[in-house]
């Protein structure tokens, strides 16, 4: 049965009220003043109200505005019970975050047919909060599944660590990183274009490609081919255009060697030395489409050698493609200054690092994914 709370400081318009009303099977409570119709709305959380305009003390704009900016009442309708019916007084009352007017005197058939209407409205705003509150906990249970399928840090023969920040939606960032044997380590990171599942399914269905080395026939210790091969594999038509980028790595810890291959990835950055000024940052990146645009997509490598005291630092554009406050957007040249000072900090750089971009962030939360792995070869 709804609930409908009548709130007059007139008797007669309240006893009227109520027993049209409960002659229709709702549940009807009243209030003679504003600050009693709200502490009883705040009690029983009424599914209409029908609240006099011009009262003693809290006037019905007043109580309407209190009603409408509270969350509480986020699927409750409300009626302005009125004698004014100029159009700035109609204005006033939608301001205020009416929903509907009945005019004084109160005709039935039209009160009737407005509180049925008003109910209808406020049935479908439960059903679509309802909706809207299963479908971010599914969203927030994908979420969880992707950071489940994260790899743990590593600290032996050397250091891996990330930092992963999903956006306000479920994203398109995923990265790993595994031995292919005892001597060679794979690291990759891939970001799908777009957000929501269209992106997250893609992303996870590469992790685990790569991970379970699914494809019998390729050289993972090749990235070039390893990327020809994704591109082969996730080829976009009609139905799905989703692409992602995606740098793939693989190093020699015997011989301190990394080879390398990128498709429309920003660069993974190297920096080597032992303090900020005597650093020196290496960009890696090769030439290549993102995976899926085009089937005759190429790919090539290209060699590293890792020195003594490197490291390196493979991310998403999320890391650097920032909104500041005063609406201009960060920048990859600025992200690689802010790695390259602290290098050889004390605490967490990674932490820093994070701490820095969302202080610099204009907004709650990030637009995008923000990925980023670090890995400190001595």
């Amino acid at each position: 049965m709804y609930q409908i709370l009548i709130i007059d400081d007139d008797p007669s318009i309240k006893i009227l009220l109520k027993r049209m009303l409960e002659k229709q099977g709702y549940e009807v409570i009243t209030a003679s003043s504003g600050e009693e119709g709200i502490e009883k709305a705040q009690a029983c959380h009424p599914a209409l109200i029908i609240c006099d305009w011009i009262m003693p003390g809290l006037n019905g704009l007043e109580v309407c505005h209190r009603i409408k900016t509270d969350s509480q009442f986020s699927t409750t309708f409300f009626i302005l019970l009125t004698s004014l019916d100029s159009v700035a007084d109609c204005v006033k009352g939608l301001d205020a975050g009416a929903d509907d007017f009945i005019s004084k005197p109160i005709e039935h058939n039209e009160l009737q047919a407005r509180v049925r209407a008003g109910l209808r409205l406020h049935q479908l705003s439960r059903d679509l909060q309802t909706q809207k509150l299963l479908l971010e906990s599914e969203m927030s249970e994908a979420a969880e599944y992707v950071r489940s399928l994260l790899p743990f840090p590593m600290n032996e023969p050397f250091n891996i660590n990330f930092r992963f920040i999903p956006s306000r939606q479920l994203g398109g960032d995923c990265f790993d990183y595994y031995w292919l044997d005892a001597d060679y380590l794979a690291i990759y990171l891939l970001d799908t274009a777009g957000h929501g599942l269209k992106a997250t399914l893609p992303s996870v269905s590469v992790m685990n490609l790569l991970r379970s080395r699914a494809l019998k026939s390729l050289n993972y210790y090749q990235p070039s081919d390893v990327l020809k091969a994704l591109n082969d594999t996730f080829q976009m038509n009609y139905q799905n255009d989703k692409y992602f980028t995606i740098w793939y790595g693989v190093y020699n810890r015997i011989n301190r060697q990394l080879i390398y291959a990128s498709a429309g990835h920003p660069p993974a950055v190297l920096i080597t030395g032992t303090s900020p000024r005597k650093s020196e940052i290496r960009l890696l990146k090769t030439p290549g489409m993102p995976v899926g645009m085009f089937p005759e997509a190429k790919y090539v490598d290209a060699f590293c050698n890792i020195e003594k005291f490197s490291t390196l630092y493979i991310f998403s554009d999320g890391a650097y493609e920032i909104t500041k406050s005063d609406g201009t957007l960060w920048s990859l040249d600025a992200f690689i200054q802010l790695l390259v000072s602290l290098q050889n900090s004390v605490d967490s750089q990674l932490e820093r690092v994070l701490s820095y971009l969302i202080a610099l962030n204009s907004k709650d939360g990030f637009d995008d994914d923000l990925s980023i792995l670090q890995v400190k070869f001595d």
